[in-house]
């Protein structure tokens, strides 16, 4: 079975389907001396199959690199290549059999209020002169397909946020599309809705074998959909993988501050200092990865960490009590991280963690009677790579990239 998924996966991986090649586009700001760089030098290759994430920070480029895949926006220079053809300098008129190929769905639903939810799904298929009567059984069979067959006639105001972009995830599919271009398509829906909705467009993905590239700020939405990952930031493409890879072996500090927001990491400094006083021994923090990372373009390989936990506490009978932490999983491979106090002798306790750090990724935190700096003690441990949850209110304070 495993053998199976490899060869599919490396089957998909020689199909690429959207490729970026040392694109840039800049706009003209009036007054303005230079002119703003929206997307920065971007190579990218997206596969045929993937549900592939694009994340940023507002002002990061992800909206314009997309518009960039449907030629709502031309390159300043690079190329971009949809379904073997390059885009870049395409007629209009050209473009529109690629365009049809292409399915989007919008952040604020973009449905006509004035038409019933069947006539919403049924307008590409008009604009594209199909015959009604397969207008009506394409209609019919997309609202089953996405759970809305009992309210083809009501209207967009009669509807919740989650239903409406279902009636918007139906009308992107009525043409038949090999892609689909998804602009935070869940930043206006509640936590259970978007959870609905990403469980939809999976179904998408794996039923129909359409190819969606996910536009979000939001890394929870990548965690829970997507295959592989690029994270934007100041119109560069700064880091890119599988997504496992990026969340357990972040490389950049954009990459840690989202992925702190997604996966449960090491415990804050407030955190700290209260189990400090609540507890008198020494305080550590084993990082969980299921699996090793392989090396990538940017960086070494990482190994699996805190895979012997239990077994090591058994085998030097050290008292252990846990304090803090989980485990998530992204790709169904569990990564996070456990907080413990290790107490008793000193001389047994160095030996034991002397024996977890040989295959575990530890974060020290000494004792309440001699602490160690939250600050010093993340920087002595090794691969702390995907950051805290003091990275995250860092980054909702103000110090994520913004145009």
């Amino acid at each position: 079975m495993r053998a199976a998924h490899a060869a599919h996966k490396e089957h998909r991986m020689s199909q690429p389907i959207i490729t970026f090649d040392h694109v840039v586009k800049e706009f003209r700001q009036k007054g303005a001396k230079q002119a703003f760089r929206a997307v920065d030098d971007v190579n990218l290759t997206i596969n045929r199959g993937d549900v592939f994430g694009v994340i940023g920070y507002s002002g990061a480029g992800k909206s314009t690199l997309v518009r960039l895949i449907n030629a709502l926006e031309r390159p300043t220079s690079g190329t971009v290549t949809v379904l073997g053809t390059d885009v870049t300098k395409l007629s209009e008129s050209k473009l529109r059999p690629i365009r049809q190929k292409i399915g989007m769905i919008f952040q604020q639903f973009n449905l006509f209020s004035t038409k019933t939810v069947a006539q919403n799904v049924a307008y590409p298929l008009q604009l594209d002169h199909w015959r009604k009567d397969y207008q009506d059984r394409r209609v019919a069979e997309l609202l089953e397909f996405v759970g809305l067959a009992d309210q083809a006639g009501k209207y967009p105001s009669q509807l919740s946020g989650g239903q409406k972009q279902r009636v918007g995830i139906a009308r992107a599919l009525a043409t038949n599309p090999e892609i689909l271009l998804a602009d935070e398509a869940t930043s206006a829906l509640d936590p259970d809705t978007t959870n609905e909705v990403l469980a939809l467009l999976k179904r998408v993905n794996e039923e129909f074998g359409i190819t969606i590239v996910v536009i979000t700020h939001q890394m929870n939405v990548v965690q829970r959909i997507a295959n592989r990952v690029a994270v934007m930031s100041n119109g560069r493409i700064v880091e890119s993988g599988d997504v496992y890879d990026v969340f357990a072996a972040p490389r950049e500090p954009v990459t840690k501050r989202f992925i702190a927001t997604a996966v449960d990491g090491v415990p804050e400094p407030d955190r700290v200092a209260q189990l400090h006083r609540d507890w008198p021994g020494r305080i550590v923090t084993v990082l969980i990865r299921q699996k090793d990372v392989a090396a990538g373009e940017h960086g070494d390989a990482v190994n699996a960490s805190g895979q012997n936990i239990s077994q090591l506490i058994a085998e030097h009978g050290v008292p252990s009590s846990l304090l803090y932490g989980g485990i998530d999983t992204v790709g169904g491979v569990a990564i996070g991280a456990i907080t413990y106090e290790f107490s008793g002798d000193e001389t047994r306790l160095r030996a034991f963690l002397d024996a977890l750090g040989r295959d575990s990724d530890l974060i020290d935190f000494g004792t309440a009677a001699q602490p160690i700096d939250y600050d010093a003690a993340l920087a002595a441990a090794h691969g702390t790579t995907y950051g805290t949850a003091h990275d995250a209110a860092a980054a909702n304070n103000g110090e994520g990239e913004t145009r």
